[in-house]
Protein backbone atom coordinates (compact mmCIF):
# COMPACT_ATOMS: atom_id res chain seq x y z
CA UNK A 1 0.00 0.00 0.00
CA UNK A 2 2.99 2.27 0.40
CA UNK A 3 3.82 2.05 -2.76
CA UNK A 4 0.85 2.34 -4.58
CA UNK A 5 0.25 5.47 -2.02
CA UNK A 6 3.67 6.60 -3.04
CA UNK A 7 2.58 6.70 -7.15
CA UNK A 8 -0.54 8.63 -6.09
CA UNK A 9 1.67 11.27 -4.28
CA UNK A 10 4.20 11.76 -7.07
CA UNK A 11 1.67 12.76 -8.99
CA UNK A 12 -1.11 14.28 -7.25
CA UNK A 13 0.66 15.40 -4.13
CA UNK A 14 -1.90 16.06 -1.16
CA UNK A 15 -5.27 15.30 -3.04
CA UNK A 16 -7.09 12.44 -1.46
CA UNK A 17 -6.85 9.16 -3.32
CA UNK A 18 -10.37 7.50 -2.92
CA UNK A 19 -11.26 4.89 -5.76
CA UNK A 20 -8.46 2.50 -7.51
CA UNK A 21 -9.52 0.33 -10.23
CA UNK A 22 -7.34 -3.27 -11.06
CA UNK A 23 -7.22 -3.16 -14.95
CA UNK A 24 -7.10 -6.58 -17.23
CA UNK A 25 -8.66 -7.60 -19.92
CA UNK A 26 -11.66 -9.95 -18.99
CA UNK A 27 -10.32 -10.02 -15.57
CA UNK A 28 -12.45 -13.07 -14.37
CA UNK A 29 -10.90 -15.27 -16.67
CA UNK A 30 -7.64 -14.60 -15.93
CA UNK A 31 -5.26 -17.33 -14.58
CA UNK A 32 -4.77 -14.74 -11.65
CA UNK A 33 -7.82 -13.75 -11.39
CA UNK A 34 -8.07 -14.59 -7.55
CA UNK A 35 -4.61 -12.05 -7.18
CA UNK A 36 -6.65 -9.31 -8.13
CA UNK A 37 -9.61 -10.01 -5.29
CA UNK A 38 -6.62 -10.13 -2.58
CA UNK A 39 -5.58 -6.37 -4.07
CA UNK A 40 -9.06 -5.36 -4.24
CA UNK A 41 -9.64 -7.11 -0.67
CA UNK A 42 -6.50 -5.04 0.19
CA UNK A 43 -7.32 -1.53 -0.98
CA UNK A 44 -10.15 -1.72 0.61
CA UNK A 45 -8.94 -2.71 3.95
CA UNK A 46 -7.09 0.65 3.86
CA UNK A 47 -10.12 2.65 3.15
CA UNK A 48 -10.01 2.89 -0.62
CA UNK A 49 -13.00 2.30 -3.03
CA UNK A 50 -11.96 -0.76 -5.45
CA UNK A 51 -13.26 -2.13 -8.35
CA UNK A 52 -11.90 -5.12 -11.05
CA UNK A 53 -12.75 -4.08 -14.49
CA UNK A 54 -12.33 -4.67 -18.16
CA UNK A 55 -10.60 -1.67 -19.93
CA UNK A 56 -13.85 -1.92 -22.47
CA UNK A 57 -15.85 -0.67 -19.03
CA UNK A 58 -14.05 2.50 -19.03
CA UNK A 59 -15.08 5.79 -20.27
CA UNK A 60 -13.70 9.26 -20.26
CA UNK A 61 -15.05 12.11 -21.40
CA UNK A 62 -11.66 14.31 -21.68
CA UNK A 63 -12.16 15.09 -17.55
CA UNK A 64 -12.33 12.00 -15.87
CA UNK A 65 -11.93 8.47 -16.17
CA UNK A 66 -15.16 6.25 -14.75
CA UNK A 67 -16.73 3.20 -14.45
CA UNK A 68 -20.17 2.82 -14.18
CA UNK A 69 -20.12 6.31 -13.70
CA UNK A 70 -17.97 6.25 -10.82
CA UNK A 71 -14.64 8.67 -10.92
CA UNK A 72 -11.40 6.66 -11.28
CA UNK A 73 -8.44 7.98 -9.28
CA UNK A 74 -5.83 5.24 -9.75
CA UNK A 75 -5.37 2.33 -12.35
CA UNK A 76 -3.68 -0.13 -11.38
CA UNK A 77 -2.79 -1.51 -14.94
CA UNK A 78 -2.26 -5.44 -15.16
CA UNK A 79 -2.34 -5.36 -19.17
CA UNK A 80 0.10 -6.43 -21.28
CA UNK A 81 -0.59 -4.46 -23.87
CA UNK A 82 2.09 -2.24 -22.50
CA UNK A 83 2.39 0.88 -24.78
CA UNK A 84 -1.75 0.66 -24.68
CA UNK A 85 -2.26 0.61 -28.65
CA UNK A 86 -5.03 -2.35 -29.22
CA UNK A 87 -8.07 -0.19 -29.74
CA UNK A 88 -9.99 -1.87 -26.42
CA UNK A 89 -7.21 0.28 -24.51
CA UNK A 90 -8.05 3.41 -25.93
CA UNK A 91 -9.56 5.21 -23.65
CA UNK A 92 -7.19 4.12 -20.78
CA UNK A 93 -4.64 5.49 -23.30
CA UNK A 94 -6.39 8.66 -23.65
CA UNK A 95 -7.09 9.44 -20.29
CA UNK A 96 -3.08 8.66 -19.07
CA UNK A 97 -2.24 11.39 -21.61
CA UNK A 98 -4.11 13.54 -20.51
CA UNK A 99 -3.57 13.22 -17.10
CA UNK A 100 -6.80 12.00 -15.87
CA UNK A 101 -5.95 9.03 -14.14
CA UNK A 102 -2.73 8.14 -12.58
CA UNK A 103 -1.65 4.41 -14.35
CA UNK A 104 0.62 2.33 -12.87
CA UNK A 105 2.51 0.44 -14.12
CA UNK A 106 2.72 3.04 -17.39
CA UNK A 107 3.62 3.01 -21.08
CA UNK A 108 6.89 5.23 -20.25
CA UNK A 109 7.99 3.07 -17.49
CA UNK A 110 8.10 -0.20 -19.53
CA UNK A 111 9.83 1.83 -22.22
CA UNK A 112 12.51 2.99 -19.92
CA UNK A 113 12.38 0.14 -17.55
CA UNK A 114 11.24 -3.01 -19.53
CA UNK A 115 11.98 -3.03 -23.61
CA UNK A 116 14.71 -5.73 -23.98
CA UNK A 117 16.54 -3.27 -26.14
CA UNK A 118 17.88 -1.49 -23.68
CA UNK A 119 20.20 -4.68 -22.40
CA UNK A 120 21.90 -4.29 -25.94
CA UNK A 121 22.62 -0.44 -24.57
CA UNK A 122 23.72 -1.58 -20.84
CA UNK A 123 26.24 -3.99 -22.64
CA UNK A 124 27.70 -1.17 -24.74
CA UNK A 125 30.95 -0.26 -22.66
CA UNK A 126 31.96 2.87 -24.79
CA UNK A 127 28.28 4.21 -24.43
CA UNK A 128 28.07 4.16 -20.49
CA UNK A 129 31.60 5.75 -20.19
CA UNK A 130 30.22 8.29 -22.32
CA UNK A 131 26.92 8.64 -20.62
CA UNK A 132 29.27 8.33 -17.34
CA UNK A 133 29.25 5.37 -15.65
CA UNK A 134 31.87 4.57 -13.80
CA UNK A 135 34.22 1.74 -13.90
CA UNK A 136 32.43 -0.49 -10.97
CA UNK A 137 28.89 -0.31 -12.27
CA UNK A 138 30.16 -0.77 -15.92
CA UNK A 139 31.91 -3.85 -14.87
CA UNK A 140 28.76 -4.76 -12.69
CA UNK A 141 26.64 -4.97 -15.64
CA UNK A 142 29.03 -6.34 -17.55
CA UNK A 143 29.20 -9.53 -15.04
CA UNK A 144 25.27 -9.32 -14.41
CA UNK A 145 23.91 -9.07 -18.45
CA UNK A 146 24.25 -11.77 -20.85
CA UNK A 147 25.58 -10.39 -23.75
CA UNK A 148 22.72 -9.13 -26.02
CA UNK A 149 22.12 -7.95 -29.47
CA UNK A 150 18.91 -6.71 -31.56
CA UNK A 151 18.04 -8.72 -34.01
CA UNK A 152 17.89 -6.52 -37.47
CA UNK A 153 14.90 -7.28 -40.23
CA UNK A 154 17.69 -7.36 -42.37
CA UNK A 155 21.12 -9.08 -41.87
CA UNK A 156 19.67 -11.78 -39.38
CA UNK A 157 20.66 -14.59 -41.54
CA UNK A 158 24.10 -13.85 -39.48
CA UNK A 159 22.39 -15.56 -36.49
CA UNK A 160 21.08 -18.73 -38.11
CA UNK A 161 24.86 -19.67 -38.21
CA UNK A 162 25.74 -19.36 -34.42
CA UNK A 163 21.72 -19.94 -33.31
CA UNK A 164 22.90 -22.38 -30.65
CA UNK A 165 24.65 -19.63 -28.80
CA UNK A 166 21.55 -17.42 -28.32
CA UNK A 167 18.40 -17.19 -26.44
CA UNK A 168 15.51 -14.98 -29.10
CA UNK A 169 13.13 -12.48 -27.24
CA UNK A 170 11.17 -10.32 -28.26
CA UNK A 171 11.82 -6.78 -27.45
CA UNK A 172 8.34 -6.01 -25.56
CA UNK A 173 7.56 -10.04 -24.45
CA UNK A 174 6.71 -10.92 -21.63
CA UNK A 175 6.04 -14.14 -19.50
CA UNK A 176 8.68 -16.20 -21.78
CA UNK A 177 6.09 -15.96 -24.32
CA UNK A 178 7.47 -16.75 -27.62
CA UNK A 179 10.64 -17.09 -26.40
CA UNK A 180 13.12 -19.67 -28.35
CA UNK A 181 16.61 -21.24 -27.61
CA UNK A 182 18.20 -21.11 -30.38
CA UNK A 183 18.67 -24.86 -30.55
CA UNK A 184 15.63 -25.51 -30.74
CA UNK A 185 14.61 -22.96 -33.84
CA UNK A 186 13.31 -23.91 -36.84
CA UNK A 187 13.35 -22.23 -40.11
CA UNK A 188 9.68 -20.91 -39.85
CA UNK A 189 10.21 -19.98 -36.25
CA UNK A 190 13.38 -18.15 -37.30
CA UNK A 191 11.77 -16.41 -40.49
CA UNK A 192 9.27 -14.57 -37.94
CA UNK A 193 12.08 -13.40 -35.68
CA UNK A 194 13.70 -11.87 -38.74
CA UNK A 195 11.28 -9.64 -39.71
CA UNK A 196 12.12 -7.38 -36.32
CA UNK A 197 11.22 -6.85 -32.92
CA UNK A 198 13.51 -9.42 -31.33
CA UNK A 199 16.95 -9.43 -29.70
CA UNK A 200 19.33 -12.00 -29.31
CA UNK A 201 21.17 -12.77 -25.61
CA UNK A 202 24.06 -15.04 -25.17
CA UNK A 203 22.98 -18.38 -24.08
CA UNK A 204 23.15 -18.88 -20.10
CA UNK A 205 22.53 -22.29 -18.48
CA UNK A 206 19.94 -22.02 -15.05
CA UNK A 207 21.21 -23.07 -11.86
CA UNK A 208 19.26 -26.28 -11.29
CA UNK A 209 18.23 -27.79 -7.13
CA UNK A 210 17.82 -31.30 -6.75
CA UNK A 211 13.60 -31.78 -4.96
CA UNK A 212 11.50 -34.26 -4.01
CA UNK A 213 8.48 -34.02 -5.60
CA UNK A 214 5.47 -36.30 -4.46
CA UNK A 215 8.63 -38.55 -3.28
CA UNK A 216 10.64 -38.84 -6.15
CA UNK A 217 13.94 -37.10 -6.88
CA UNK A 218 13.33 -34.26 -9.51
CA UNK A 219 15.79 -31.82 -10.93
CA UNK A 220 14.36 -28.39 -11.44
CA UNK A 221 15.75 -25.38 -13.38
CA UNK A 222 15.83 -22.01 -10.92
CA UNK A 223 15.93 -18.41 -11.45
CA UNK A 224 15.97 -15.59 -8.83
CA UNK A 225 13.52 -12.63 -9.05
CA UNK A 226 13.97 -9.34 -6.95
CA UNK A 227 10.79 -7.37 -6.93
CA UNK A 228 12.34 -3.82 -6.55
CA UNK A 229 10.34 0.03 -6.43
CA UNK A 230 12.40 3.37 -6.20
CA UNK A 231 15.88 1.24 -6.15
CA UNK A 232 14.62 -0.92 -3.05
CA UNK A 233 14.47 -4.50 -3.01
CA UNK A 234 11.11 -5.23 -1.53
CA UNK A 235 10.83 -9.05 -2.22
CA UNK A 236 13.18 -12.11 -3.27
CA UNK A 237 11.68 -15.33 -4.84
CA UNK A 238 12.45 -18.20 -6.95
CA UNK A 239 10.86 -19.97 -9.60
CA UNK A 240 11.59 -23.95 -10.42
CA UNK A 241 10.86 -24.98 -13.94
CA UNK A 242 11.53 -27.82 -16.53
CA UNK A 243 11.72 -26.98 -20.24
CA UNK A 244 12.74 -24.08 -22.24
CA UNK A 245 11.41 -21.67 -19.95
CA UNK A 246 9.76 -20.48 -16.46
CA UNK A 247 6.47 -22.24 -16.83
CA UNK A 248 3.53 -22.54 -14.15
CA UNK A 249 3.00 -26.96 -15.50
CA UNK A 250 6.15 -28.30 -13.95
CA UNK A 251 5.41 -30.59 -11.09
CA UNK A 252 6.83 -29.12 -8.35
CA UNK A 253 7.66 -26.06 -9.82
CA UNK A 254 6.29 -22.34 -9.45
CA UNK A 255 7.37 -19.93 -7.13
CA UNK A 256 9.79 -20.62 -3.80
CA UNK A 257 10.19 -18.93 -1.23
CA UNK A 258 14.36 -17.58 -0.84
CA UNK A 259 16.04 -17.23 2.39
CA UNK A 260 18.75 -15.27 3.33
CA UNK A 261 21.80 -17.31 5.23
CA UNK A 262 24.96 -16.00 6.39
CA UNK A 263 27.87 -17.84 4.30
CA UNK A 264 30.63 -19.04 6.43
CA UNK A 265 33.63 -17.26 6.98
CA UNK A 266 32.34 -14.73 4.66
CA UNK A 267 30.69 -11.16 5.37
CA UNK A 268 28.24 -11.83 2.43
CA UNK A 269 24.81 -13.42 1.93
CA UNK A 270 24.27 -16.78 0.49
CA UNK A 271 20.77 -17.59 -0.70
Amino acid sequence: MAMFREEWRLARGDVPLLRVAIVDEAPAGQYLAPEFELFRQLFEASGLSALVVDPRDLAFDGERLRCGGQVIDLVYNRLTDFSLDEPQNGVLRAAYLADAVVLTPHPQGHALYADKRNLVALGDEAWLKTIGVNEADRQLLKTGIPFTEEVPGEGAESFWASRKQWFFKPAAGYGSKATYRGDKLTRRVFAEISRGGYVAQALVTPSERRLLVDGVEQDLKLDLRNYVYQGKVQLVSARLYQGQTTNFRTPGGGFAAVFSVPCQGQARICA
